[in-house]
């Protein structure tokens, strides 16, 4: 195969999305997805060569991999098809793992398709499966913060974005405890930097609608009409514009307070940012050994709680083969979990739960979409593995994961953001999070329904029936829980005004929101 021929040499290594999504990101919502597919693919999956390439410069676990896999695409026998099938498990993800070491440098195409869908021979897919994923665009042009697993990792690996949050620490000695605190303080710089940067683009978006507001209102009282009496003089004010004064004053001293929060932060964005070439020099001078050494352990240590993931959007019950084939494998548009298709389902959950990614911070609502990591597995449900960066509380993303092949796709996206949805309030209210705000609530009623199980799975069943069910009008939940939902996880208002025109039980719900807001209850 020519360089010509593989679509991610535009990119040797994963782009910078984690800054350049947030500069692209549109902070009112999702972007309109314009194209799930591109033209008719490209030829990658035809390459004879796919197999070997993606297979190849990995040492014995190529080998052992390469013999098992044989073995599996051989044999007839179903009893010795399932055991294989269950030895190439843990096999394979022991091969993608030593194969993501080398994420941050050029990659061929067969590798990184092999990481990003599971696609370890195309022979194991039908001509139908083939076509479908060689039209999936293989570049980002939406912006978001939704990876590709390969992207993640190379991000992982580049420092770029933290790895994630694990229970275990890993201990090395010598370097890697060197590298181990450099990356500590990278991580913490780096967290420090972003802080900055959502604080500052929150109050540059308040201080834009003011501005606009201030001139408006000048605009207003610079308006005059000719004194009849002595026409080259304009008339006094009128009342209205006297009133305008006010309102100037006001919004002056909020421009004012604004820009002293917004110097704050700019001197915290440059130090933390002085920090950081600090510590690069410091990696510098320990010599490329030592940053690749970091950047290969933060892949490591990525890479484990990947797994750990995976194995959460399966479940003990579910399909934990990681090879894609044609055997589990249904080409529908609609179904499958790739970038544009997430991002859309995304969007849709958005325009009803209008608080699905906001926190709000000093009292401001604050739209931020969690890291959306897409897995190779046919997992049915999505977790979240991270509400935010504990050190970073204000304006960090959290972490979701979103299985690329499950039965449902709706379902698995709806439950990854439940779950966020879940541990964001879970995490707000702290200690308290059994007595108060939505987590409260909702544990107060599945206590005194005697319900036993994980509360938390049952407020995820019930978040899935909110928006696809009560959405709509039909009425599933309890009335409890229906009115704990809809205090804390509102409709968006274009859903409000639908639903109380239809019964009763909404009308209420909706009147109660005007009676709160009238006595500033929320």
């Amino acid at each position: 195969m020519s360089d010509l021929e593989n679509p991610f040499d535009l990119d040797d290594t994963p782009d910078t999305k984690q800054t350049s999504s947030q500069d692209k990101e549109n902070q009112s919502g999702f972007p309109v997805v314009e194209k799930l597919f591109e033209g008719t693919g490209h030829q990658i999956f035809d390459d004879p060569l796919y197999y070997k390439t993606a297979l190849a410069d990995e040492g014995e676990t190529t080998q052992r991999l390469h013999t098992l896999f044989q073995k599996y695409a051989t044999t007839k026998d179903p009893k010795d098809k399932s055991i294989f099938r269950m030895q190439l498990i843990n096999i394979f993800w022991d091969f993608i793992s030593k194969a993501a070491q080398k994420i941050t440098g050029k990659m061929a195409a067969p590798k990184r398709y092999m990481i990003r869908f599971g696609v370890l021979h195309p022979n194991m897919l039908s001509a139908e499966a083939k076509t479908f994923l060689a039209k999936i665009p293989v570049k980002d042009y939406l912006g978001q913060p939704v990876y590709y697993l390969d992207e993640w990792l190379g991000l992982i690996g580049g420092g770029k974005i933290k790895c994630s949050v694990t229970d275990e620490l890993t201990s090395t000695g010598g370097h890697g405890n060197l590298n181990a605190r450099l990356q500590a303080l990278y991580e913490k710089a780096q967290g420090k930097i972003e802080g900055a940067q959502g604080l500052l683009r929150s109050r540059n978006a308040d201080r834009i609608a003011d501005e606009k507001q201030l001139l408006a209102s000048v605009n207003m009282i610079v308006r005059h009409s000719n004194y009849d009496l002595f026409p080259e003089v304009f008339e006094a004010y009128t009342e209205g514009q006297k009133l305008i004064f006010a309102e100037i004053q006001t919004k002056i001293k909020e421009l004012s307070k604004i820009d002293r929060e917004m110097s704050s932060y700019m001197n915290d964005l440059e130090q933390s940012t002085e920090d950081l070439q600090s510590i690069n020099e410091k990696l510098d001078a320990a010599g490329n050994a030592a940053r690749i050494s970091m950047d290969v352990q933060s892949i490591n240590t990525e890479f484990s709680s990947i797994r750990q993931m995976a194995k959460m959007t399966i479940g003990r019950q579910g399909n934990a083969f990681p090879i894609l084939t044609s055997e589990f494998f249904r080409p529908t548009p609609n179904s499958i979990g790739f970038r544009e298709n997430v991002i859309k389902q995304l969007a849709w959950i958005e325009s009803i739960d209008a608080e699905a990614f906001i926190r709000y911070y000093k009292n401001k609502p604050n739209r931020i979409v969690p890291y959306v990591i897409l897995l190779p597995t046919y997992g049915d449900f999505g977790v979240c593995w991270e509400p935010f960066d504990k050190t970073n509380r204000a304006t960090s993303r959290g972490r979701i994961a979103i299985p690329m092949y499950p039965k449902n796709l709706t379902i698995a996206v709806l439950s990854a953001v439940a779950d966020l949805r879940w541990q964001v309030a879970k995490e707000k209210a702290s200690f308290y999070w059994m007595e108060e705000g939505l987590t409260g609530n909702y544990y107060q009623w599945f206590q005194a329904q005697k319900l036993k199980g994980d509360v938390k799975a049952y407020f995820i069943q019930d978040y899935i029936m909110w928006i696809t069910k009560e959405s709509e009008g039909t009425q599933k939940l309890d009335k409890d829980v229906r009115g704990t939902f809809w205090r804390y996880m509102p409709f968006t208002q274009t859903v409000k005004e639908r639903l109380k025109d239809r019964n009763l039980i909404y009308q209420e719900l909706y009147q109660r929101d005007k009676n709160r807001t009238m006595s500033d209850g929320y």
